[in-house]
């Protein structure tokens, strides 16, 4: 039997965190929809771990109607109070009404002729940042570019986006390759220039 690959040192020995870190995270994300997703759930993961969140994505998919800005804008109140009482989500009122308020501010962007990858990815440049780092410890939560991208987003009328959580979301959209050096998908993700 072959050894296992070396992999970052937060991915835990969970089948589906090992199927993220291996197949998604750190992989660019060009598409608005699938970033849109990757925004609202780093928002809904905000003082939980990721696996928490993992394991309810595929519910969320159902629920928050695909991710589709256009049709989660139109959540009533009383759909928003149906959803919290959901045991597949995460049932927090303010997460649940800031998925509703952030589909409404991306749909402003779209109405305002911004395209949302584009916007997003501005805050690099347009092409991932590759960083080498030995240890987890090097990592940061937070940098100057997810500053900016944090304080740009709140300026349209985003909440659940500040700069540890817009840190997070270039992280798993493949902004930056902050896979650490030793890790097995850190070559493949810096093959994306």
């Amino acid at each position: 039997m072959s050894p296992s690959p070396v992999r970052c040192q937060w991915c835990s020995e969970d089948p589906l965190y090992r199927e993220y870190h291996d197949t998604e995270w750190g992989l660019p994300c060009y598409d608005k929809q699938r970033l849109f997703e990757l925004l609202l759930l780093e928002g809904a993961q905000a003082g939980l771990s990721w696996i928490t969140v993992l394991k309810k994505r595929e519910h969320y998919r159902k629920v928050y109607a695909g991710f589709d800005p256009a049709k989660l804008a139109r959540f009533t109140p009383a759909k928003q109070e149906k959803l919290l009482s959901d045991p597949g989500i995460i049932r927090n009122r303010l997460k649940v009404q800031s998925a509703v308020k952030n589909a409404r501010a991306y749909l402003a962007m779209e109405k305002a002729g911004e395209d949302f990858a584009e916007f997003l990815w501005g805050f690099v440049d347009g092409k991932p940042r590759q960083n080498r780092w030995r240890t987890l410890s090097e990592v940061p939560a937070s940098t100057a570019e997810s500053d900016a991208m944090s304080k740009a987003l709140k300026r349209r009328g985003f909440n659940f986006v500040g700069s540890t959580i817009c840190y997070a979301f270039m992280q798993a959209a493949g902004m930056v390759n902050d896979h650490t050096l030793d890790c097995f998908r850190y070559k493949p993700c810096a093959a994306h220039r």
